[in-house]
């Protein structure tokens, strides 16, 4: 069995906001077009294309994140197309009058799972007091995780569209996570790429706290700046602390054509198996703790 823990669903919503910060008068398909992108279509018809996607990598259930603020309900109408082999993760900026409000409607309402939060990109630290506000009404709502970005955040839709990303990535250093973990002890705290190139503070969170999950996500390409590191070496320390427990596989999976990166799951499938890791602990990393966390019977679905 696979889940993935980490998709974009990158809707009408996802384009049209880029559209309107390039501020050109252009719409969201002529995006698309630029990049080489399939256009999304509606929520329901993308729904479809990644269940299809999935069914044909053998991929049982997978987390969709709505990846820029205000498109959660893009995402909770995908996760109502297909409930059993999805759970809708949405982005919220700390920093918005509204927050949350929002965030109130993506667990309640909606019924989302997860709460994205980008410290880098909305230019709020971890220690203020609108995440602490967040993360509390987070954890009034049994079975809701949080997902924190940290380390090096580099988007490539803006990148090739020429867009400015003045991201602070000082503030999303792994350690800043520690207290609000602390705090919420029941709340699952997911920070993906193993941190993207701040693996130390990560493994030292989340050796400090029993409650913060790594994802394996992405080509994990943060790996070059420590020289001489490799994909082993990340999982064998990552195991060596955390165990396979608190692992959860992901691809960062994102647009169409390319759809669903099978090559990032067979190169850590490789790496797995030069380690030796047992059959059980693989299945625990690509899938039973993502299955654990966001059980089927749980909320939302």
């Amino acid at each position: 069995m696979i889940d993935d823990a980490h998709c974009h669903f990158l809707s009408e919503g996802f384009f049209a906001a880029l559209a309107h910060q390039r501020g050109r008068g252009e719409t969201g398909a002529d995006l698309t077009r630029q990049l080489g992108w399939e256009a999304p279509g509606p929520a329901e018809g993308l729904a479809d294309l990644w269940v299809h996607e999935l069914d044909a990598h053998g991929v049982s259930r997978a987390a969709i994140i709505a990846s820029v603020p205000r498109d959660e309900a893009q995402v909770a109408r995908a996760v109502a197309q297909h409930p059993a082999r999805f759970v809708g993760f949405f982005m919220i900026d700390p920093s918005a009058a509204d927050a949350l409000e929002r965030t109130r409607r993506g667990l309640h309402e909606l019924r989302l799972r997860a709460v994205c939060i980008f410290p880098a990109m909305h230019h709020v630290p971890l220690h203020d007091v609108r995440v602490h506000r967040l993360v509390e009404l987070v954890a009034s709502h049994p079975g809701a995780a949080v997902f924190v970005h940290c380390g090096v955040l580099s988007i490539g839709a803006r990148k090739k569209l020429g867009l400015e990303s003045r991201f602070d990535v000082r503030l999303g250093n792994p350690l800043e996570l520690q207290p609000l973990a602390v705090a919420f002890p029941s709340t699952p705290f997911i920070i993906p790429h193993f941190g993207a190139g701040l693996f130390r503070e990560a493994l030292m969170t989340a050796d400090m706290c029993p409650n913060v999950y790594l994802d394996t996500s992405s080509s994990n390409s943060w790996i070059r700046y420590t020289p001489g590191l490799t994909l082993e070496a990340v999982f064998r320390a990552a195991l060596d602390v955390l165990g396979p427990s608190r692992l959860l596989f992901g691809t960062d999976s994102s647009f169409f054509p390319r759809g669903w990166q099978k090559s990032v799951y067979e190169r850590q499938k490789q790496a797995l198996d030069t380690l030796n890791v047992s059959a059980g602990d693989q299945a625990l990393i690509f899938g039973g703790n993502f299955d654990r966390l966001f059980a089927a019977t749980g909320l939302g679905l």
